[in-house]
């Protein structure tokens, strides 16, 4: 029999006759309340999606290669079509570590240099003495030239791309770079990567930039115009998304507010004189890859398709259409506790940023939110998008999404969203006008807030943290980058005593935007021995007005949960035992046990040990055995059937015996059923709606753990 025959021997049901049988397997539950889900992006997904909804959309023949490049920005016949760039963070202290770490990768799979740089290098400032703190908080320091040069020694800067956030002010950075470039020997022409700026990124994660927004765009300018002439495989423009996913942004958010900082410095560009030939290619996207596979799938591919269209708009040429993408899986989504479920979250985000058509992707460590990533991790890593590439083939499959009924659909609905979001953000004035009034921040808020309310009373689960937690583990204290920054500072001093300072200032004094020859001019002062601070200084006018908005507050999802924990061992440290919680468990297993899993796990994730290997027949038994154990919370643990008989006796004889006893129930009873439990000395119940970090929280402050 062949297909054709087998499928004709079977009636194809219609919708209607689907979801009459869905409706009678609920048994009376509704259709909407029970099938249909609500998604922070406030769209509702259906259970059930058909050729019917894919039909009419207008991007449903789009083309691979072929604007407005939903299905990637590569031909279908092109070698590799869907091949990506093995992109992976570095995370060193000094110059001399970060270079073992890279070539150690780039021998083992690595294909694009990934320079995390410090506090102070980011904001183009040198080591100083007054504020060692910015030094190596999270990155590398670099200050000069002979630093650049030891981090990227035996590194062909011709044949390995780089992705760099220079900060706001990428100029100093990039100066750095060409000198580098030029005392190695390297072709200019042949730099490719990305060593961008995203003042607006800077601003709104940091809540203030030190001079006006236009100097920073003045930068921007002079860069890309040099770049575009120099160096066209190289950006020098980024927009990223991070700021707005690690503050717990939605998927429509980050994509909408990204789409609307690159609209900004599309505008800033055309007005400084570049055309939108010269600006469009010099832009780099960034965004992170939440938990939400198929929503992260198509906000990827939404993005390609909505920025091809604002480029339209400007006359862009098809290729001037095309969007580079840098993903990276998730920070908001990792934890610090039971760490290595992070390789299953950052797998599940990988392969979201592939199939969603990444063209560089960084995959989290596991130990990410511990510290920075020591060779054991960054290998797991690394191998991840190794074995998406090499093992599961998926650079040579264009669009793996493309045709799925629900895929086409949701990235229609997140684009549409998205460009509704975008066109608030016009009709306010552009991405500066509205942080500076404060809306993109307390729209993420809300959807942040939602989210942490799902979180806490764990209708969001989070393995290892809110759910599921290992009580035998104990939470791990940050391991700090190993440079002294003291140690920083006395390089500076050496570095100014062994330069002819009259030669640096001579080569600072006219560098300014005006000059078409900047960058030039710059590496040349580097090569003089200026240094990233100075380059800084020299480009800035003086006694500039700083621009500050409201930040956003950059946190992870299991960091509520995690401070629970931390609490609870520092308790323990000082005490020499764990908060403890007592399990009255009443009657046969079969009658406890239910209750009793639930308030042992519900206890765990708060750090408490919980004893709970008695049963107990009568009240008078439990309550002995309650007062004897080192535990200043009870819980009774039995089925509603047998609760009204015990619960009153048991709670009277556990106050008599402990009255500073905090008696609570597992379950949940009616109103007027657990205000007689009260009456007897219950304090209060527990049970699957409950808050659970609040619950956890005020236990805590109530038995001492919280001083």
């Amino acid at each position: 029999m062949n297909k054709e025959t087998l499928f004709q021997s079977f009636p194809v049901p219609t919708y209607e006759q689907w979801r009459e049988a869905a409706e009678k397997s609920l048994k009376g539950a509704a259709f909407d309340a029970k099938l249909l889900t609500k998604t922070y992006e406030g769209i509702t997904l259906q259970p059930i999606y058909r050729q019917d909804d894919v039909e009419k959309l207008a991007h449903i023949h789009a083309t691979p290669g072929e604007a407005p490049y939903l299905r990637g920005t590569k031909a279908a016949e092109t070698k590799d079509a869907h091949s990506w760039e093995v992109c992976q963070e570095i995370v060193a202290a000094d110059a001399a570590a970060f270079n073992r770490m890279a070539r150690y990768d780039l021998e083992r799979g690595q294909t694009m240099l990934n320079i995390v740089l410090d506090r102070s290098t980011w904001a183009g400032l040198n080591p100083a003495a007054d504020a060692l703190g910015a030094v190596n908080d999270r990155g590398l320091s670099l200050f000069r030239r002979e630093d650049v040069d030891t981090a990227l020694a035996e590194i062909d800067l011709e044949m390995v791309p780089l992705y760099v956030d220079a900060g706001p002010f990428a100029l100093p950075f990039l100066s750095l770079l060409l000198a580098h470039a030029d005392a190695k020997g390297r072709k200019r022409s042949k730099l490719c990567g990305c060593v961008g700026a995203d003042p607006l990124g800077a601003i709104v994660t940091t809540g203030t930039l030190p001079y006006p927004l236009a100097i920073a765009y003045d930068g921007m300018a002079s860069t890309a115009r040099w770049a575009a002439r120099n160096a066209p495989m190289l950006k020098t423009i980024l927009v990223q998304g991070h700021p707005y996913h690690d503050a717990g942004a939605s998927a429509v958010q980050e994509l909408a507010y990204a789409l609307s900082t690159g609209v900004e410095y599309v505008q800033a560009m055309l007005e400084r004189g570049l055309d939108i030939e010269e600006i469009a290619p010099q832009i780099q996207f960034a965004f992170s890859v939440g938990s939400n596979s198929f929503m992260e799938i198509a906000k990827i591919r939404a993005a390609r398709m909505l920025w091809a269209s604002i480029i339209d708009s400007y006359g862009g040429s098809p290729l001037a259409k095309k969007m580079t993408i840098h993903a990276r899986t998730s920070a908001w989504t990792k934890t610090a506790l039971d760490p290595h479920v992070n390789l299953l979250r950052a797998t599940t985000e990988a392969f979201s940023a592939v199939v969603g058509g990444a063209d560089s992707l960084h995959v989290s460590a596991f130990d990410e939110a511990i510290q920075p990533a020591g060779e054991f991790s960054r290998r797991i890593a690394r191998n991840t998008q190794l074995i998406l590439k090499q093992e599961a083939h998926l650079g040579k499959v264009t669009d793996p999404a493309g045709g799925s009924w629900y895929v086409e659909w949701l990235t229609d609905e997140v684009a549409k969203k998205a460009w509704e979001m975008f066109l608030q953000v016009e009709e306010q004035g552009g991405m500066l006008q509205a942080l500076l009034g404060g809306e993109p921040q307390a729209q993420v808020e809300k959807v942040a807030g939602k989210k942490a309310e799902d979180i806490v009373s764990r209708k969001k689960r989070i393995v290892g943290t809110n759910m599921y937690a290992n009580p035998q583990e104990r939470p791990e204290q940050a391991a700090p980058l190993t440079i002294d920054p003291e140690s920083r500072w006395a390089e500076r001093q050496a570095h100014n005593a062994t330069h002819d300072r009259e030669a640096v200032a001579a080569a600072l004094e006219n560098l300014g935007f005006e000059r078409s020859d900047l960058l030039e001019m710059a590496a040349g002062a580097v090569q003089a021995g200026a240094t990233l601070g100075e380059l800084t200084r020299a480009m800035l006018p003086d006694n500039q007005v700083p621009l500050a908005v409201k930040p956003l507050r950059r946190h992870r999802a299991g960091e509520s949960f995690e401070i629970l924990r931390q609490r609870a061992y520092d308790y323990e440290v000082k005490n020499g035992h764990k908060p403890t919680v007592f399990l009255a468990n009443i009657g046969p297993v079969s009658r406890h046990k239910a209750r009793a899993d639930f308030a042992a796990e519900f206890f765990a994730v708060g750090g408490f040990e919980v004893l709970r290997d008695q049963r107990f027949a009568h009240a008078e038994e439990a309550a002995r055995a309650a007062a004897a154990s080192l535990a200043s919370i009870t819980v009774i643990c039995s089925d509603d059937d047998t609760y009204p008989g015990i619960v009153p006796a048991l709670a009277q004889a556990i106050k008599a015996e402990k009255p500073d006893m905090t008696l609570l129930l597992a379950g949940l009873p009616e109103a007027e059923q657990l205000a007689a439990y009260k009456s007897a000395g219950l304090d209060d119940c527990i049970h699957a709606r409950s808050n659970c970090y609040e619950v956890l929280r005020d236990l805590q402050e109530r038995i001492g753990v919280i001083s």
